[in-house]
């Protein structure tokens, strides 16, 4: 039987706490903490997915007004206990290269492009916690068949839960948390470009308005 390496030991009876993260110098990248109990992605990352990450960094970096960043792959510091790392984010906190978390507080958008090892978490702990730490806008973004699927919730603020907003296929058009419009099919290599009327948009997918 394989000895567990003695820094994967919590330093406490209770676990590990969401600044120990800063001092494991010996975990893999992509280290998450849940409910105090270190999460490791365990599987190689697939193409789509890289893919599908960078293109909307690109897309929602170049819509964002001023006084928002968009990051990818940083940790959200949510309380003692967890710092999930979402695939990107959007924020209003300034510019600071050594940053190595955001808070709930300075998150406007997060959002997670679902893979195979971490499907669970995305779709259910992941969704729950983020809205019990108050983040006004959660995205999960599923693979159809290539394509991007993107399903939009938005805060309940007195229920501190998500309500979902629309199921997005080939564009979305939202005003939340800023003004977005992104072409779903043009963020993958070799899918057509959506070139439909709005009205057509609406008859394949339920989108939000505000």
């Amino acid at each position: 039987m394989t000895a567990v390496p003695e820094w994967m030991r919590p330093p406490r009876p209770e676990g590990w706490y969401a600044d120990d993260l800063d001092h494991l110098s010996e975990a893999p990248r992509h280290t998450e903490l849940i409910d105090g109990a270190l999460v490791f992605m365990m599987s190689p990352q697939r193409v789509w997915h890289a893919r599908m990450i960078t293109a909307l960094v690109n897309s929602l970096s170049g819509q964002a007004p001023a006084g928002i960043e968009v990051d990818r792959e940083i940790t959200i510091r949510l309380d003692r206990w967890n710092r999930p790392e979402p695939d990107l984010l959007a924020t209003t906190a300034p510019y600071d290269p050594s940053r190595t978390f955001y808070t709930p507080e300075e998150t406007l958008l997060v959002v997670e492009v679902v893979s195979p090892e971490s499907a669970h978490r995305t779709r259910h702990v992941k969704l729950r916690k983020y809205a019990e730490a108050g983040i006004a806008n959660y995205w999960r973004i599923e693979d159809d068949d290539g394509s991007p699927v993107v399903h939009a919730y938005e805060l309940d603020e007195p229920t501190r839960s998500y309500a979902p907003t629309g199921i997005h296929r080939h564009e979305l058009r939202t005003t939340t948390p800023f003004a977005i419009r992104i072409d779903l099919d043009g963020l993958v290599p070799g899918r057509r470009s959506w070139t439909g009327h709005p009205a057509d948009v609406c008859q394949r997918s339920y989108v939000a308005t505000r």
